[in-house]
């Protein structure tokens, strides 16, 4: 079994073993097996850290096997600069939820470890897939245990927001399915994404292409005006989920336009580039401000993870060097921040049982070491130098500015709508007098959550004082990939 295949298969089989063999009156048992699975997933890939060639935009741990022979569909893996980062963190993350969720579920807890130990791996399958239709199948199969997750142990509204997800994530990939079907055709039967990258196609099949993506992954994203899915879901979701949600699967969605939107469709992409631009930018500034109004904790960082997700998308769809690598930049970060915002939020609920700002006030008194964590969290969602949320941020930035000095300085107001709602939500939370009887209180964090936050706090520093091992991944594939791009491809 090749490093890929490990790294996507030992989730999922930790995960099964748990629905299979779990019990409620076992769950102490359940917990280390699901953190023993997840250590493992982890460690299948480390590995590809020592061993990925920056040199090269040629796929690595490439592994290829006939899976539908009728079909000539491919159990096909493989890596380049673009998804590399992908692999570690999910499996990073699903680390980090199962250590936050150790006592936080106590109810089914063998199902819902196993539920993202099963996701974890299926997440993985989406960034390494190179068969169009193996990546749709672990694409789509992202929605069953999330939803369980959402639909089972979220809040009150939670099987509203569970139908909400579902549906707007299915109904937009369905177009997707036409799509390479299409594809499929048109390239003599074959699901190889590398030949669709090849393939000579109509102006007017090129713009169906887009928009049948744009249907699958803007949701995903999501993007305005596609985006009224995510806040019912965050509210409504167990902190484990939202984190997992925010850190990792809304960055399928903005991985799917740099693997089949731009490469296969590229005159598309550029003649519809603006509208990219202008959504993006309507993400970046009015949803900003729609989170500066926001009651819920949990409903502003929410809102807060569209805008962030905005900056992805108007970086690919400048279409130069440093647009595309902040874009990916900022993904990664995205995934450090928002899921350390989320478990902070966590925190929280699990002692007072309430999302709402106005519950709490002076929090800083009761649980210092808790609030310096939260402060740090605060800063990089404001993308404050030094920190992971500022890398991608002034990249997109600079890249916007390279491309149109209006776009990048319309883009740059994001910045000051950002730090805006995050230190208010934080002055009103953490500082003053202490606010209510709940919060005085209130006991500081346990070793176990000062190791997830620690955990996440370095990861937070590391990137933003050294992102350079992040950026040198990328850096060939992205240039070859903006080479594509710039190459017509009409019939």
């Amino acid at each position: 079994m090749g490093l890929l295949s490990l790294a996507i298969w030992t989730p999922i089989a930790f995960g099964a073993l748990l629905l299979a063999f779990g019990r409620d009156d076992q769950a102490r048992m359940v917990r280390w097996i699901a953190l023993i699975g997840s250590l493992i997933g982890l460690a299948a890939t480390l590995p590809l850290l020592g061993s990925f060639d920056n040199g090269t935009a040629a796929a690595q741990f490439v592994e290829k096997m006939l899976w539908i022979e009728r079909f000539n569909v491919h159990y096909h893996l493989g890596l380049d600069g673009i998804s590399f980062w992908f692999v570690p963190l999910t499996a990073f993350i699903t680390v980090i939820v199962v250590i936050a969720s150790w006592e936080s579920i106590t109810e089914r807890v063998n199902q819902y470890m196993g539920a993202f130990l099963i996701l974890s791996g299926l997440m993985i399958g989406v960034f390494s897939a190179a068969d169009g239709l193996l990546f749709y199948v672990f694409f789509e199969a992202t929605l069953i245990p999330m939803y369980l997750i959402i639909g089972i142990w979220g809040g009150p509204n939670k099987i509203y927001a569970a139908f909400k997800f579902f549906l707007y994530t299915l109904l937009g990939s369905l177009l997707m399915l036409i799509a390479l079907v299409y594809l499929y055709n048109q390239s003599g039967g074959s699901f190889d994404i590398a030949t669709w990258h090849q393939l000579p196609l109509s102006a007017r099949a090129q713009t169906l292409l887009f928009f049948a993506f744009f249907a699958a992954f803007a949701v995903k994203v999501p993007m305005w005006p596609v985006h009224t899915w995510l806040p019912d879901v965050h509210v409504e979701a167990p902190t484990g989920g939202s984190a997992v949600l925010a850190a990792i699967m809304l960055k399928l969605g903005a991985y799917g336009f740099l693997r089949f939107s731009m490469p296969i469709a590229p005159d598309a992409a550029r003649q519809w580039a603006w509208l990219m631009i202008a959504l993006s930018l309507v993400a970046v500034i009015y949803v900003g401000l729609v989170a500066m109004v926001q009651k819920d904790m949990k409903k502003l960082v929410a809102y807060s993870s569209v805008a962030h997700m905005g900056f992805v998308t108007l970086g690919f769809f400048i279409f130069n060097d440093l647009g595309v690598s902040g874009g990916l930049v900022q993904m990664i970060a995205h995934g450090f921040v928002s899921g350390a915002m989320f478990l902070s939020i966590g925190v929280l609920y699990d002692r007072v049982h309430s999302r709402e700002i106005a519950a709490y006030g002076g929090v800083v008194n009761t649980m210092p070491k808790f609030a310096a964590f939260a402060l740090l969290f605060a800063m990089a969602n404001c993308g404050l130098p030094g920190t992971a949320g500022f890398v991608g941020e002034w990249m997109v930035i600079l890249g916007a500015v390279k491309a149109n000095f209006w776009i990048g300085f319309a883009a740059a107001t994001a910045l000051i709508f950002g730090a805006a709602y995050t230190l208010w939500m934080f002055k009103r939370v953490y500082l003053g007098p202490v606010g209510n009887d709940n919060v005085r209180g209130l006991l500081d964090i346990s070793a176990r959550e000062f190791l997830v936050l620690g955990v996440l706090a370095v990861a937070v520093l590391y990137m933003g004082l050294y992102p350079r091992p992040f950026t040198d991944v990328m850096d060939v594939s992205v240039a070859e990939l903006l080479k594509h791009v710039a190459q017509t491809k009409l019939q």
